[in-house]
């Protein structure tokens, strides 16, 4: 599992010119799930992206968590973060895990989320989206189960 966060002081998507979910004060996630992720996976992200310590204190130093500051998430599933672009000019995503698989996954790492107390928003899964967001900072990060300890 894959996911590109934003911290972000207010985000949109829109689909077909309708706002279909919409945050103020929190994170923008682009998620992308492959073939080999597991409930563990997903439960590991959720701890990671609730307790991450991105958000300013007092004195302006990253110090607080989503939690800490009731921030919100506005989730995008984002099958293209496994896009493969070693060979060739077109991105291979052989290690994106399949639409029911995916769409299975990423639906329970949201309601994971939720049950953690946190506001999530989302898109539409599979559909052409358009993301509009007002980075804050910028604070731009890069998490993978792969690579987790």
């Amino acid at each position: 599992m894959r996911v590109v966060l934003q911290r972000v002081n207010k985000a949109q998507v829109v689909i077909n010119e309708e706002v279909v979910g919409k945050i103020d004060h929190g994170l923008v996630i682009l998620v992308g799930i492959t073939h080999e992720d597991t409930i563990e996976d997903l439960k590991y992200m959720v701890n990671k992206l609730i307790n991450l310590r991105i958000f300013a204190d007092d004195a302006e130093k990253m110090n607080l968590s989503l939690k800490d500051v009731e921030g919100s998430i506005l989730s995008i599933s984002q099958f293209t973060l496994y896009g493969d672009t070693r060979k060739g000019r077109r991105p291979n995503f052989m290690q994106a895990a399949r639409p029911e698989q995916a769409n299975e996954l990423y639906e329970l790492f949201n309601q994971l989320l939720r049950d953690e107390g946190i506001q999530v928003e989302t898109g539409e899964f599979g559909a052409m989206m358009q993301v509009k967001l007002t980075n804050d900072g910028p604070v731009t990060l890069m998490i993978d189960t792969d690579q987790k300890n």
